[in-house]
């Protein structure tokens, strides 16, 4: 690691650790409980926080909230998972999704869907344990575990704290503590995640957000595990209806500005510049959000008036296109307790009402709704 970018305003200490010929790493300090926002960055939090209350608007005006959360939780399950490197398309997850496959070898395309899936799971799973539970280290080694549950990852400690050094980058650009630093780092974030009330919801998500990259506390899947973590802090300090706000499409969009800005903050304290990015990520995300929500409650009104009043299963096959708009027959045949042929046809009205289309090159047979995809997945 470059000792030589780091200065008296950096947020943490250096120490010696024995890596390749001797390196140092960086222990971030405590956060503090108490925050005052500058007069130029107030403007930019109010925005902000307009947007975000904006979207938990909408999404408290849904017929159902899982026609917006659903896919920006996908959305961000690909988005994240990118940023680390394993890619995998909305269709590929919402195929997997309908039917899970296992990876006989780790370099089949089983093992990107199964962890791109594992991540969105991994949010829904700490946003339930919040129901009972109070943001801590349980709900992060949970989420973890539920990360590397079955995918390549599952031999580096699933749901535990490391216990040996790790680098980032193979030039080693940033080290986070060694291990013997790390149950402080972590005891002590845990105390940030509840004391810190006097802080804005927004800027403590995005305090917390880096504090918890900075630490590094697992073997692998920190990047994910963090950014899922900040969604939640989102949704927990600012009284969401649901976890709404995700910026992993944001961080990816700007990649290279986000693990420059996290060191920078490490090495000189650069806090407004790091508040800043995220808060002007905030507003284009929720905007996004927003602009994908309309068009969703709009082609969900179109096409139950498209199919009229045929009869109430085929509004009820409509309203499963919006949790997953990929289908098979046997899928309709399962959720639904109809034969074959039944499924069949619906199916088939669906195609001539211009609301499914077959999918080509899938086997067995898939069906998908293009307009939903476009609108839940396509880039803005």
């Amino acid at each position: 690691m470059d000792v030589r970018r780091f200065t008296r305003n950096s947020t943490g200490k250096l120490v010696s650790v024995s890596i390749g010929d001797g390196d140092h790493a960086f222990i971030p300090r405590a956060l503090p409980r108490k925050w005052s926002v500058s007069n130029e960055l107030w403007p930019l939090l109010a925005s902000a926080r307009e947007e975000l209350s904006r979207l938990d608007g909408i999404g408290r005006t849904l017929p159902s909230a899982e026609l917006l959360l659903s896919p920006l939780q996908r959305r961000e399950a690909i988005r994240s998972s990118s940023l680390e490197g394993t890619f995998a398309s909305a269709e590929e997850l919402l195929l997997f999704e309908l039917q899970p496959v296992e990876a006989k070898s780790a370099n089949e395309r089983a093992n990107d869907w199964r962890e791109v899936a594992n991540y969105a799971d991994a949010v829904r799973t700490g946003t339930a344990m919040l129901d009972e539970l109070p943001l801590s280290l349980r709900v992060i080694r949970t989420m973890h575990e539920r990360l590397l549950e079955g995918v390549r990852g599952r031999d580096r400690a699933p749901g535990e704290f490391r216990r040996n050094q790790v680098h980032l980058g193979s030039d080693r650009r940033y080290i986070p503590p060694p291990p013997n630093e790390l149950t402080r780092c972590v005891d002590d974030f845990e105390r940030f995640l509840n004391e810190a009330d006097a802080i804005d919801p927004l800027v403590r998500s995005y305090l917390a957000h880096y504090q918890f990259e900075a630490i590094h506390p697992f073997i692998d899947g920190n990047g994910r595990v963090g950014r899922a973590l900040l969604s939640l802090c989102a949704f927990k300090w600012s009284q969401l209806s649901r976890p709404w706000l995700y910026m992993s499409a944001y961080f990816e969009q700007h990649k290279d500005e986000y693990i420059d800005r996290l060191f920078a903050v490490s090495a000189n304290g650069e806090w407004e510049e790091w508040l800043r990015f995220c808060l002007r990520g905030t507003i284009d995300v929720c905007r996004d959000g927003a602009v994908r929500c309309d068009r969703l409650r709009v082609l969900r009104d179109t096409y139950h008036d498209r199919v009229g009043m045929v009869n109430k299963r085929m509004h009820a096959l409509i309203e499963r296109l919006f949790a997953n708009p990929i289908t098979r027959v046997t899928d309709l045949v399962n959720a639904m307790n109809i034969s074959y042929p039944t499924a069949r046809a619906d199916i088939d009205r669906l195609i001539g009402a211009e609301i499914l289309r077959a999918m080509p090159d899938v086997s067995p047979k898939a069906f998908y709704a293009p307009e939903i995809m476009q609108a839940a997945y396509g880039e803005p």
